[in-house]
């Protein structure tokens, strides 16, 4: 693994949240439920269960969940085993 899960959590969205439009978070943010709309974080990680619809803009991004739409990483995207992508992928470094 390129990034560090463990890192201090500053925003979590709940696997029986949803949100619609736009959220910007200082730090890291975890995605367990359904967002619709953009996303901009230092990190970001949608967990298996996560559900987003949108654009995500951080400097790292762990996808194990369902992004349909634009990511744009400065440093990594790392796509996990479960982990679906339907859209563009901007960034310098891809892990797969």
């Amino acid at each position: 693994m390129l990034f560090k899960e463990t890192d201090k959590l500053e925003s979590f969205l709940g696997m029986n949240s949803s949100f619609k439009g736009e959220l910007n978070v200082r730090g890291t943010l975890r995605v367990d439920g359904t967002v619709e709309g953009q996303l901009d974080a230092d990190y970001v990680i949608l967990s298996e269960s996560a559900e987003v619809k949108g654009e995500i803009k951080a400097e790292r991004i762990i996808i194990g969940g369902k992004m349909d739409g634009k990511v744009r990483a400065q440093e990594l995207v790392e796509i996990k085993s479960k982990g679906k992508v339907l859209g563009d992928i901007f960034t310098p470094k891809l892990a797969i």
